[in-house]
């Protein structure tokens, strides 16, 4: 895994803690926030209640409200009713629903007696027991003389606290989600360090590795070509003339991978004309495409635009058609495609061949390192395994993807760069 790669799964690590954080935190809010409304309405119809019960009127003389006043400390005093911080107004109604009279212990009334007077009527003539209007709890019932009593109750203090409790617990939430990004951001930095410089070393190593393996090699050959002239060629010489060449090609591809990781780190981006890099990458194929008794189906979209670097593309283009050469069944077709993103931004790039055995093959490793679904064949070929671990790479590093399907006999590599 290189820097970028590492640096991306550091992004993904916090985008996934914030979120898994955010939705924790918005669960306890709204579960704090719930319970402190219900418990508040539920307090505001026993008073409603009680006030009923005591035709219009609280019940000084009721132990529960004395015992009301008195404000204690502990957990269950703030479930406890405090009867004397609320302003109420009782309507009386007759058996034809007109006001018989009221009672007023409401002393600052944001709206006026008829105005609530009205509403009572409209709560005596609805189906609902209780009903809210503004800051007003409005509650029907029967006194002891089974007269029609509708209680109108004060409740903007309650409705007050809800709302600010509402405010305090979303601050609180924004803050700490503030404050968590900052930790995660900072400490989440300092571990993957030590990853970004393992990943440093593994290339510098691939690298001084590939370097030192090219001398003996290279003496190898020379000896083995010193006795094919001395003595002829041979099949023992033949043989190791081609495992040499082969450990050539296998060191080529590991400092190719070093290189890729490398250039992954330093993007390079330009606003290109991919049109005309897909199809100069594609024509120098035509030829091998002819010998090997193929078919070429070029279909290039004009002037597609994008962001992107140039030879990554070059370099995606030759992969894939190179891949499809490899892989394409006897005097089978080659169908390179090139079309313009959803509302032209961007560039869609579809490279497939025909290839009856697909049916049977696992795609899923594909884009792994040196996986090759057919040994033999890639041998054959002199393919490593590596060519579509780096088609991969520089899909991702023009945020893009690539994904492998097959259909109907033809295998397809699409590719999708925004």
């Amino acid at each position: 895994m290189n820097t970028a790669a590492i640096k991306q799964l550091r992004r993904k690590f916090i985008f996934v803690a914030m979120i898994s954080l955010f939705m924790a935190m918005v669960f306890i809010s709204a579960m704090i926030n719930i319970a402190n409304f219900n418990t508040s309405k539920i307090m505001i119809r026993q008073v409603m209640n009680h006030i009923i019960e005591n035709d219009g009127e609280l019940d000084m003389r009721a132990d529960n409200y004395n015992n009301s006043l008195k404000q204690g400390t502990g957990f269950s005093d703030a479930f406890r009713l405090n009867y004397g911080r609320y302003q109420y107004y009782s309507c009386i109604f007759d058996d034809d629903g007109n006001l018989i009279k009221y009672i007023n212990k409401i002393e600052v009334n944001e709206i006026d007696d008829a105005t609530i007077q009205s509403y009572a009527k409209k709560v005596v003539e609805s189906d609902r027991e209780m009903v809210r209007y503004g800051t007003y709890y409005f509650m029907k019932g029967e006194t002891s003389t089974h007269e029609a009593i509708v209680v109108v109750l004060d409740a903007t203090n309650e409705i007050t606290a809800i709302t600010r409790l509402a405010y305090w617990t979303v601050a609180i939430c924004l803050v700490g989600l503030l404050i968590t990004f900052c930790l995660v951001w900072i400490f989440s930095k300092k571990l993957i360090q030590p990853e970004i410089e393992n990943a440093k070393r593994q290339k510098q190593f691939i690298t001084n590795a590939s370097h030192e393996l090219k001398t003996p090699l290279a003496v190898i050959r020379a000896n083995v070509e010193t006795e094919e002239i001395l003595n002829g060629e041979t099949e023992l010489s033949k043989s190791t003339i081609k495992q040499i060449d082969h450990m050539n090609g296998l060191i080529q591809n590991l400092v190719m991978i070093a290189k890729a990781d490398e250039s992954e780190d330093k993007k390079v981006m330009a606003y290109e004309n991919v049109s005309d890099i897909v199809r100069e990458s594609v024509e120098p194929f035509e030829a091998v495409v002819h010998q090997e008794h193929l078919s070429l189906d070029v279909a290039i979209e004009e002037n597609v635009h994008a962001i992107v670097d140039g030879m990554k593309i070059r370099q995606l283009t030759t992969i894939l058609v190179d891949n499809a050469i490899k892989y394409c069944d006897n005097e089978g077709i080659i169908k390179v495609n090139l079309s313009s993103a959803k509302k032209g931004k961007g560039m869609i790039l579809k490279i497939s061949n025909t290839y009856a055995e697909g049916a049977t093959v696992d795609y899923k490793r594909f884009f792994d390192r040196f996986y090759r679904q057919d040994k033999a064949h890639n041998i054959d070929r002199g393919g490593y395994g590596i060519g579509l671990s780096i088609a991969e790479s520089i899909c991702r590093q023009h945020l893009g993807n690539i994904k492998v399907e097959w259909a109907n006999g033809e295998i397809t590599f699409v590719c999708k760069i925004l």
